[in-house]
C-alpha cells in the first residue's frame, strides 16, 4: 500500500510538473542589463537554460538559446520585482528588495548564488574626488572591522562582507580635525546599505564628522545625484551594474571601495519549490 502510494505521488508530481511546462513558465527578472544578465546566469549555472558563448555580465532574454521548458521572462524593474511575485511562478530578486519585502534570502530563495559572486557592492563618488579627505574618511569606516562584523552577524548569509583586512574605521593619512564639523552625504539603499552606514556614522561621529545618508528605492537616482555633484557618494550598486552605468550614461562615477556581496535568489511565486524547473535536468 505504502509503495503504491509513493508512486501515485510521484505520478502527481510529474503530472504537475508537465502541466507546468505545457502552460509555459513564468520568471521574472530585473529589467536592467546587468541584473538581468546577473538572473539569467544563475539559470543558466542551475542548468535551467543556456545563453550564447558571446553573452556576458549584460545578457538579455535575447541571448537565451537553450530554453527547453519554454519559460517566459517578465522583464520588471528591479524594485518591482517583489510586487509581481503572485503573478509568476518564479521571481529572482535582488537581495536589497527580498530584505524590504521581508524575505529572508537565505532560508525563502530555491536557488541562490555563492557568496564568491563577483558582483560586490562598492562605494563611489565622482571622478576627481577620490583621494580627498572626505573619500578616505568615509572608506576606512565602512572598511572597518565593525563594518564587517556588523554585516555578517547581522544578515547572516544574505549579504557577506568582501574586506580584506578590515581596520579600527580610521585613515592615518587623513587629518580628521580639519574634517570636524563637516558632513560626508551617501545616497544609499534603505536595505542592506543604509544600515550598514548607520555603523559608519557611529564611527565619523567619534571624530564629529556627519555622515548623512539619503535613502533611494531606485537604481538609477543614487548615480544621477553623485553625477550632478549633489551628494557626495552613493553605496547601492554592485561593479557590473556601475560599470555599466557609466558606460551607458556617459557619467563619471568612481568605485573606491568593495563592501559586501549579496548573492541573489530565485524565489517561488505561484509555485512554492524547484519540481517545475528540474524537468529540464
Amino acid at each position: 500500500m505504502k509503495k503504491l502510494l509513493s508512486v501515485i505521488l510521484a505520478a502527481v508530481l510529474l503530472l504537475s510538473a508537465t502541466a507546468a511546462f505545457a502552460d509555459g513558465l513564468t520568471i521574472a527578472v530585473p529589467n536592467d542589463a546587468t541584473n538581468e544578465g546577473r538572473a539569467l546566469l544563475l539559470l543558466q549555472a542551475n542548468g535551467i537554460i543556456k545563453l550564447s558563448e558571446e553573452a556576458g555580465v549584460t545578457a538579455t532574454k535575447a541571448d537565451v538559446i537553450e530554453n527547453p521548458l519554454g519559460i517566459e521572462f517578465q522583464e520588471v524593474e528591479a524594485a518591482m520585482v517583489p510586487n509581481v511575485m503572485a503573478d509568476v511562478d518564479y521571481a529572482i530578486i535582488n537581495n536589497n528588495y527580498a530584505l524590504d519585502a521581508g524575505l529572508n534570502p537565505v532560508q525563502d530563495s530555491l536557488l541562490i548564488e555563492s557568496a564568491d559572486s563577483p558582483y560586490a557592492n562598492v562605494l563611489c563618488v565622482k571622478e576627481g574626488n577620490e583621494e580627498t579627505p572626505e573619500a578616505k574618511a568615509l572608506v576606512a569606516a565602512v572598511n572597518s572591522q565593525k563594518v564587517a562584523d556588523f554585516i555578517n552577524e547581522t544578515y547572516g548569509g544574505a549579504a557577506v562582507s568582501v574586506v580584506a583586512e578590515p581596520g579600527d574605521g580610521y585613515d592615518a593619512d587623513v587629518d580628521y580635525a580639519a574634517l570636524a564639523g563637516k558632513t560626508i552625504t551617501v545616497a544609499a539603499s534603505p536595505t542592506p546599505h543604509a544600515q550598514i552606514l548607520a555603523i559608519a556614522q557611529e564611527i565619523l561621529a567619534a571624530k564629529d564628522v556627519k555622515l548623512e545618508v539619503i535613502e533611494f528605492s531606485d537604481y538609477v537616482q543614487p548615480n544621477m545625484v553623485v553625477e550632478s555633484g549633489e551628494v557626495f557618494a552613493n553605496y547601492f550598486a554592485h561593479i557590473p551594474y556601475q560599470e555599466n552605468f557609466n558606460e551607458e550614461n556617459g557619467t563619471h562615477i568612481a568605485i573606491i571601495a568593495a563592501i559586501h556581496v549579496e548573492p541573489m535568489g530565485l524565489y517561488g511565486g505561484k509555485l512554492a519549490d524547484l519540481t517545475a524547473l528540474t524537468v529540464a535536468k
